[in-house]
């Protein structure tokens, strides 16, 4: 007898595992602002190649609804209907993804939604690239496809609830939040750079998406969105 006490014994297995799961691959916040640049792409497709509709930023969606509507030029209600539709979906089934019993963890859930994400919008380049430009099917479709993979990410996104990047698909709260935090707003004047990171993502992602349309088509900026999803849902971790 020594005196000293035993070392604890090692944490079983099964209960190292899932935080070490969880753990495992790309932080959430590097995701996050990935696929804010994915949602600059498909909007600069959606807006530019298919008559003025949004497909990720639904706030815009709804104004340009407005705009038909009132019978201006260049929009179309049953697009922009179809594009809010779809998203609706997508949202839906991305909370009942989320909500299920024994759904696992949140890196496992995000996976899946990515998964999803990445093969709809690999079919939406699919059909892009597979017919004429100004075909009313193919615009239909790939509104569609869009559409709901983008509510079903923003499901997933709301349900992760990480600061300052609750939604991938506009910024306005990150713009409001730089400007409410600023020195003349009466705050510290210290911005989080996750908001500006955000602002910067979605602004690249639209001039990138923009180039791709006007130069080349929209199939092209569809397939590095489906590319760039499909990346995350491999890598994507459940840590911030």
């Amino acid at each position: 007898m020594t005196g000293t006490e035993p070392p604890p014994p090692p944490e079983p297995p099964h209960e190292r595992r899932p935080r070490d799961s969880e753990a495992r691959g790309v932080r959430l916040v590097p995701s996050l602002l990935v696929l804010t640049v994915v949602s600059g792409l498909i909007d600069a497709v959606s807006y530019l190649g298919l008559g003025h509709v949004f497909t990720a930023n639904m706030t815009g969606n709804v104004v340009v609804l407005g705009f038909a509507a009132a019978g201006a030029p260049g929009f179309s209600i049953p697009h922009t209907a179809t594009s809010l539709a779809f998203f609706l979906a997508g949202a839906a089934s991305g909370g009942r993804l989320v909500r299920r019993p024994g759904g696992g963890s949140r890196r496992r859930w995000t996976r899946v939604t990515l998964a999803a994400e990445a093969v709809l919008l690999a079919g939406a380049s699919a059909v892009a690239f597979a017919t004429a430009e100004h075909d009313r099917h193919r615009i239909y479709a790939v509104i569609a496809l869009t559409a709901f993979a983008m509510g079903l990410r923003n499901a997933t996104v709301r349900k992760l609830a990480v600061p300052d990047l609750t939604t991938t698909t506009v910024v306005t709260m990150p713009l409001t939040g730089l400007a409410s935090d600023s020195r003349a707003g009466g705050g510290s004047g210290h911005g989080s750079p996750r908001r500006t990171a955000a602002v910067v993502a979605m602004f690249a992602g639209a001039v990138l998406g923009a180039a791709l349309v006007l130069h080349q088509d929209i199939a092209a900026p569809l397939l590095l969105a489906a590319v760039m999803s499909g990346v995350l849902a491999v890598t994507v971790s459940g840590r911030e």
